[in-house]
């Protein structure tokens, strides 16, 4: 009898199936809501030994072979009819471990999205060449004994956590680091004790350079074989070695961007997420899931602890400490007030304002100048934010600040020229609309009426190039901004102007810090805006050193706004809870789960016409979209649903079966679902 590859029969019409557990339950690659669930196949006989949960499958689905992956084998199943074969055992690397395909499925239905999107996001390509390495002996990982840990005192009930880690048990945590707090030493240190416990850990940070500090800090304590880092950089190849040394049992510690959210880690006693306020945690890809919520998920699933980190606190954090979920993790006052620098907003005396007229009007007033120099006469950089890129992006009234409009079609006006690459006759001339390039001869402000222009928001190059000139000597360097973004700078009399989140970290800390054009960042039309503003601002001031070594920290803002004020006070979790009353008044999330519809006027009115009485619709309104290939013909619109927290699976199973029906029919007219982040109950 011929045989094919493996010792399989070469002609299908002569397989047999496998004595034991015969049935296969896939899921298979096929993004359709309706299709959206397990489907039934007969295991041949020659393939039993390799299909074993988790291994990757080639099977035939409506009259072609798709990817697909072993969830389990049964004896029988529920289908009448005749099953179709495996076809193929790709290879017989069980990359799905049983946890993480309970956790797809949970991300999947709480999204109203599909579990093969999901997937794809969790499980990394395979590398035939890669598997086929030498695995060796699996060695047991080296005794790790729970760490001394003096920096965890600071904080009230931060001993007590790490005794929970330590001792193996559940533990939800809402850590706010104290101002210059090491947090990847913190961190670190509880991975140890996690590791201590016997069990592994999973760290999520927003980008690279939180990655590698990490990363470092963690290898320093437990050594470098006990934890590995998971990110886009390391390219496929050196992605999915990593990965199976996970999924393998080989480590216990994962460092990692946004994917490692669904790393295999084996035995999972800690989840950890900082800065969860950053927009690199949010998935642009459907079912768009945040971290947050895909490792509040895996710690119910799991049983493991989770610890929400930051020197900031999102509405989401205060969320989970207000429902009794979470403990806070924060240090007393006076020890706040020992650690923070101090911090001057603009017109903050009566005293100020006379001695600088111009403060509330200047771009840099006396005092930022006076902190600058401060700083650097005392050896340290000197770091300045500046909220946008480039030179000068548009344009604002001179009196008033209200952005600068064309007459003929009410676009924004900017200053020609390239980007970066200022000269005399660009700065000379005349404003031109950057939507439809007609050149502003004679501009009038409709608000005000004045006729004065000035620049709305000065790009960090424009911003180096001015400090250049008003510290003669003294080196400026650029982070971000279409500048290399730098993880550290030397301590010394520098000034480094930096983009937010690219603000680099120095080993004494900065001696003064500027925040410049802080009613830019509070004019953006968002609804996280003032904490996100917040969040901004305490990630650069946390780098200055106290004020008991002249730590000073100058804000270009209004003193009298309340964010400024829970600057000037270090107080996040003030302003937390504050901005979630605010949101649970209006009825804004996280107090209700929302989700956002976009399709065509035809789609939506479909869509919104299955749901039930009890979802309330805000809209539809027309959207814009950006021109160019493969914009759509027709007019976009987008609609709101809203409904009360505890009903927000119910409205993630509707939109979902909404979506199987549209699917089902073969609508070509696709609309986009999004819901919110955070899910608790």
């Amino acid at each position: 009898m011929a045989r094919g590859p493996r010792g399989g029969v070469r002609n299908r019409g002569e397989w047999q199936p496998a004595a034991v557990l015969p049935v296969a339950r896939v899921v298979v690659d096929v993004a359709l809501a309706h299709l959206d669930r397990p489907f039934d196949y007969r295991v041949p006989g020659h393939l039993d030994e390799l299909a074993v949960p988790g291994v990757r499958l080639r099977v035939r689905f409506a009259g072609r072979l798709v990817d697909g992956y072993l969830l389990e084998r049964a004896a029988d199943s529920e289908h009448t009819g005749t099953l179709a074969w495996v076809e193929k055992v790709v290879s017989a690397e069980p990359v799905l471990t049983p946890e993480v395909a309970a956790l797809c499925r949970a991300v999947a239905d709480r999204s109203a999205g599909v579990m093969a999107d999901v997937l794809r996001l969790a499980v990394p390509p395979r590398h035939a060449r890669v598997e086929a390495e030498a695995v060796g002996e699996l060695a047991a990982p080296p005794p790790v004994t729970a760490p001394a840990a003096p920096g965890w005192a600071r904080y009230v009930r931060g001993p007590a956590l790490l005794d929970a880690l330590a001792g193996g048990r559940t533990a939800h945590a809402v850590w706010q680091a104290l101002p210059g707090e090491s947090w990847t030493e913190r961190l670190a240190e509880a991975a140890a004790a996690t590791v201590a416990a016997g069990r592994g850990a999973l760290l999520v940070v927003p980008d690279q350079r939180d990655v590698d500090a990490l990363h470092a800090a963690c290898a320093a304590r437990l050594g470098a074989e006990a934890v590995v880092a998971l990110t886009a950089e390391l390219g496929p190849a050196e992605r999915y070695r990593r990965w199976l040394a996970v999924r393998r049992g080989r480590v216990r510690v994962v460092v990692g961007t946004r994917s490692a959210a669904f790393a295999p880690v084996a035995e999972l006693g800690l989840l950890a997420i900082w800065d969860d306020g950053d927009d690199l945690h949010g998935e642009p890809r459907a079912p768009y899931p945040h971290v947050r919520d895909v490792l509040l998920l895996r710690a119910r699933t799991a049983g493991a602890a989770l610890l929400v980190a930051g020197f900031a606190r999102t509405a989401e954090g205060q969320l989970l400490v207000e429902s009794g979920w979470a403990r806070e993790v924060v240090a007393e006052r006076h020890t706040v007030r020992a650690a923070m620098p101090r911090v001057t907003p603009v017109g903050e005396t009566d005293g100020q304002l006379v001695r600088d007229p111009q403060a509330r009007a200047a771009r840099l007033p006396k005092i930022a100048f006076e902190a600058a120099r401060e700083g650097l006469a005392g050896g340290r950089p000197v770091l300045v934010q500046v909220p946008r890129a480039g030179y000068v992006p548009w344009l604002s009234c001179g009196s008033c600040r209200e952005t600068a409009r064309c007459r003929h079609c009410a676009g924004p006006l900017g200053l020609p020229g390239r980007r970066g690459a200022p000269d005399a006759a660009t700065d000379a001339a005349l404003p031109t609309c950057r939507w439809c390039g007609r050149a502003e001869a004679a501009f009038r402000c409709p608000a005000c009426g004045s006729r004065r222009l000035r620049a709305g928001v000065i790009g960090s190059g424009r911003t180096a190039e001015e400090l250049g000139r008003a510290f003669p000597g003294t080196v400026v360097r650029a982070s971000g901004g279409g500048s290399p973004v730098l993880a550290t700078v030397a301590g010394g009399a520098e000034i480094v102007v930096a983009t937010p989140g690219a603000e680099p970290r120095t080993p004494g800390g900065y001696g003064a810090a500027l925040l410049l054009d802080g009613w830019a960042l509070l004019a953006r039309p968002d609804l996280r805006v003032v904490e996100e503003t917040l969040r901004r601002w305490l990630g650069a001031a946390a780098l200055v050193v106290p004020h008991t070594d002249g730590g000073r920290v100058v804000v270009m803002a209004e003193a009298g706004e309340p964010v400024v004020q829970a600057l000037v006070r270090w107080d996040p979790a003030g302003h937390a809870a504050t901005e979630l009353a605010s949101r649970t008044e209006v009825g804004f999330p996280p107090a209700v789960r929302m989700a956002a519809v976009e399709g065509s006027a035809a789609a939506l009115e479909e869509l919104l016409d299955e749901l039930p009485e009890t979802v309330e619709v805000l809209g539809p309104v027309e959207i814009e979209v950006a021109p160019g290939p493969g914009a759509p013909d027709e007019p976009r619109e987008r609609a709101l649903l809203r409904v009360p927290r505890t009903e927000g699976r119910a409205l993630a199973a509707t939109l979902h079966a909404a979506q199987a029906s549209r699917t089902a029919r073969k609508s070509a007219d696709p609309v986009r679902v999004r819901l919110d982040p955070i899910e608790i109950g």
